[in-house]
């Protein structure tokens, strides 16, 4: 049976490139050029995937995303950014999304990781439907694996991995956004006693408010409206083994209170259910929020904190461990030659300059990406710097430069200037956004973005 991707995104020319495509790739295709349009598809049809782009027309990435995996919390998402926008696209890990890829596209490599999201997706399905997800040796679960770093940072979290292992203690795992918390967290219950039983993983930043609770601890049928039959949650599909709460931060405050129940108590209620199911299971919980900050704050419940908290492990940023940098590099050059068919050797010492130089705000899944991408372009041996994207070969001014006299700083002056330069073009054009993108020698999309990015609403 064909499996079944839906594509959002406003450019049509895309869409329809996207649609062939995917289509002589045996997938079946639907399209919808704004948020609103596609989720009047998923309201009528299911997907395996959806390919949503970051910026639309009448709604945030983040925003559509949060209404997809509401409407179709099944449906794997991979999120269509451009480089410019990378930083901002990791966050959407945040609410559920799987992957995103970078403009331009390019076929090989979307093909790759639609293969390897669905795959994925699919496997963690089966895993919360109780069923057993055979051991695979196919180019997707190689991709999935990751490798020990070498710097003295990741030598500590591998002896803490080791020494936290064996026990029954809750572990606390701290750091950005493609860090490899979860990878750590299967590594602790790969060195536990409960090794052969169930690893859960919940990403509380996807989980709405309202299906929280029934997600974690399962409901009975007729509890609420929607609740066609009897669930099981996550703490029972986990039984003997390690539930793992990726954003816990995110967790609503009511829900909250039901956890730190669950954790002192040990057993669990299903939503309309009148009795108390006993759980075993070992809680590792991770975030890239300040916690004690949120603590503070009221948004966190201290108790809770602590509860979690009996070991923590903090994951720094790949910017602040360079020597991890080439380690990973290498490992993910290899994956890509597996995945892509390629034989490239290694990388070109301008190459390596640039990956040491460079920020990595989405860290190991950002590093991934960008090797994928460049072994695809690479004709010869090694990787040269014509096959990196720009955001790493002209990344842009850091946003403390220098103040002029007046106080701006020379980002912000050409901000200024560019902004009065599309209000000209609009007062010019008489708020024609088709003939101002054609003064500007931009394309509409392009202008729209802008218009967002500059708070112009007089249009």
């Amino acid at each position: 049976m064909n499996q079944n991707i839906l594509v959002i995104d406003d450019d049509q020319d895309l869409c329809k490139v996207l649609s062939n495509f995917l289509k002589k790739s045996n997938y079946g295709v639907s399209v919808a050029y704004d948020a609103e349009s596609g989720l009047d598809i998923l309201r009528k049809e299911k997907f395996d995937l959806v390919l949503c782009d970051y910026r639309l027309p009448d709604m945030t990435g983040v925003e559509a995303l949060q209404r997809i995996k509401v409407l179709s919390p099944e449906s794997a998402v991979i999120i269509i950014t451009g480089y410019s926008d990378v930083q901002t696209a990791v966050e959407t890990f945040r609410y559920g999304a799987n992957d995103y890829v970078t403009k331009p596209l390019y076929p090989d490599e979307l093909l790759v990781t639609v293969k390897e999201t669905i795959s994925k997706n699919q496997d963690k399905l089966q895993v919360r439907s109780g069923k057993s997800v055979p051991e695979k040796t196919s180019e997707g679960s190689k991709n999935s694996a990751f490798i020990q770093g070498t710097s003295k940072a990741s030598q500590t979290v591998q002896e803490h991995v080791n020494l936290i292992g064996p026990t029954d203690m809750s572990v606390l795992i701290i750091g950005e956004t493609g860090t490899g918390k979860e990878f750590i967290a299967n590594s602790i219950h790969q060195k536990s006693e409960r090794a052969g039983k169930p690893f859960i993983a919940i990403d509380c930043g996807a989980l709405p408010k309202e299906l929280a609770g029934s997600e974690l601890f399962g409901h009975m049928k007729g509890s609420f409206t929607g609740a066609i039959a009897d669930k099981p949650g996550s703490f029972e599909m986990a039984k003997g083994g390690t539930i793992f709460l990726d954003e816990i931060g995110n967790l609503s405050y009511e829900n909250q209170v039901k956890l730190l129940r669950v954790i002192q108590e040990r057993k669990i209620k299903r939503i309309g259910g009148q009795k108390d199911i006993p759980i075993d299971v070992r809680i590792i919980a991770a975030t890239n929020e300040n916690l004690t900050e949120a603590i503070q704050n009221g948004d966190f419940r201290e108790d809770l904190y602590h509860r979690i908290n009996e070991f923590k492990i903090t994951l720094l940023p790949l910017r602040d461990r360079k020597n991890d940098i080439m380690t990973f590099a290498e490992h993910f050059l290899n994956l890509a030659n597996q995945s892509l068919k390629k034989s490239v050797k290694g990388f070109s010492e301008e190459v390596v300059k640039y990956f040491l130089d460079y920020q990595w705000h989405g860290n190991l899944r950002e590093l991934n990406n960008v090797v994928k991408r460049s072994v695809l372009l690479t004709q010869g041996d090694q990787v040269e710097a014509k096959s990196l994207p720009d955001e790493i070969t002209k990344p842009k001014l850091l946003n403390k430069t220098n103040s002029n006299d007046d106080g701006l700083s020379l980002k912000a002056a050409s901000e200024e200037a560019e902004k009065e330069a599309i209000i000209n073009a609009l007062e010019a054009s008489r708020y024609n956004k088709s003939k101002a993108a054609e003064l500007l020698e931009i394309d509409r999309k392009t202008l729209y973005n802008k218009l967002k990015q500059y708070n112009i609403k007089d249009y």
